[in-house]
């Protein structure tokens, strides 16, 4: 039976975060990326989300490693039958900004990287826009409508409300959407 609903997304963005703000679980949190090196499983409703460890840089980790946990990922998210969806979780502030920087190498951002592949396994993958409460709020749309250009979809953002969610893990904005969005797919 598909309950699982796997939580992935870029070192240090919020994941871990963004769980504990939703489900008031007990998650093991850090300032510093690479806290979470192995799946955590966590309850919640008649689903489990699993915690993944993140990808990209981890501080005090070294690359070796790192290309483990992302291969880990990776093979993780391919395999298990038993996955329902994805949330990634992504640092919305930095999203633009660190997109522009891979574009300007002929790169694929790895944000965009795994959204793509999240839809390519069949993981329907919903995007938290988090620490949206760091963006003022007359740019919040331009912002959330890049994201969604940069991701494939056609802007504006409020067309794709069944996939993005502008959310804050810090104040709770955008957790009753983000809720209601997870109940909804979980059945």
């Amino acid at each position: 039976m598909k309950d699982k609903i796997a939580f992935v997304g870029r070192s240090n963005v919020g994941k871990s975060s963004t769980i504990k703000r939703l489900t008031g679980a007990e998650v093991k949190v850090g300032r510093r990326p690479g806290v979470t090196l192995e799946p955590a499983f966590i309850p919640y409703g008649r689903c489990t989300i699993v915690d993944m460890p993140g990808f990209g840089f981890m501080a005090g980790v070294g690359g070796k490693r790192q290309e483990e946990v992302k291969d880990f990922v990776v093979s993780y998210l391919e395999g298990s039958e038993d996955i329902l969806f994805a949330v990634q979780v992504t640092d919305i502030k930095a999203f633009s900004e660190i997109a522009a920087r891979w574009a300007g190498r002929d790169e694929v951002p790895l944000e965009v990287e795994m959204f793509l592949f999240l839809k390519e396994v069949g993981l329907d993958p919903v995007f938290v826009a988090n620490k949206i409460d760091r963006i003022k709020r007359p740019l919040r749309d331009e912002k959330l409508d890049e994201a969604c250009a940069i991701l494939g979809m056609v802007p504006p953002w409020r067309d794709h409300r069944d996939t993005v969610v502008p959310f804050s893990a810090k104040t709770g904005e955008g957790l009753g959407e983000l809720k209601n969005l997870i109940r909804r797919r979980c059945g």
